[in-house]
């Protein structure tokens, strides 16, 4: 059994999507420490000028974990994120598919940045087609950290294999997961080309999956082919 773990993080790449689309159970980590340098609250659409990050404004103290991290909904950032996003998609062949959707979950939001996140990724998850199991650590009652909290949650779900990130590299050792029965293995995700509004800006390959479903819709199989193409040629 294939496990990835990831911190909930706002509208994120493909990159993820296609991490969670190899796994059997993903692991969203929403009780690990919110970062300010991370994506918890933010990433890059495509406009006219390039790429243009929408962020949330939330209410955060030293320590706070993801999953208590409020977003500031006073501050009407709900209604400037779906201006933009519909500014910039509304001319894209699938946005009067997709957008009805996001609206919805945005707009009627309550709570933690990482409740947003999960809905938000629930909504691309099933309109891609994927039938990988999705669970919260918060659930799993285990208090180690870094690598030992990884290596502890897929022994307790039974993982055969984990799927890392790339990032993860440099401080993951294939000895310590094979000493407690794991394969490490990484993700082979590239960043593909597609379509995209805005040709006269050029390709922008780190957007939000957003921008992929807005202009391409839900085909995975896609993703699936230009990915292989891109590690393999036309083997």
């Amino acid at each position: 059994m294939v496990v990835s773990i990831h911190q909930p993080n706002y509208i994120p790449w493909l990159g993820l999507y296609y991490k969670i689309a190899h796994s059997d159970v993903f692991v969203y980590l929403d009780d690990a420490q919110y970062s300010n340098i991370g994506d918890h609250n933010v990433n890059k659409i495509k406009t006219p000028q390039g790429e243009f990050k929408l962020k949330i404004p939330v209410e955060q103290h030293l320590g706070d974990l993801i999953l208590n991290v409020r977003t500031k909904d006073e501050l009407n950032w709900k209604d400037k994120h779906l201006k933009t996003i519909a500014m910039n998609y509304s001319k894209t062949p699938y946005f009067d598919k997709f957008y009805p959707d996001l609206y919805r979950i945005i707009i009627n939001h309550n709570g933690s940045i990482s409740e947003l996140n999960m809905n938000i990724d629930r909504l691309i998850i099933e309109g891609f087609g994927f039938d990988t199991e999705i669970i919260k650590s918060s659930d799993l009652d285990i208090h180690t950290s870094k690598e030992e909290r990884v290596i502890d949650i897929c022994v307790k779900l039974g993982a055969s294999e984990y799927l890392s990130g790339n990032g993860a590299r440099a401080y993951e050792s294939d000895e310590h997961f094979l000493n407690r029965g794991i394969k490490l293995t990484y993700t082979d995700y590239m960043p593909i080309e597609y379509k995209q509004i805005w040709p006269r800006v050029g390709f922008l390959p780190y957007m939000s999956a957003i921008d992929y479903i807005f202009n391409c819709g839900f085909d995975w199989e896609y993703v699936e082919k230009e990915v292989k193409k891109l590690n393999y040629g036309n083997r």
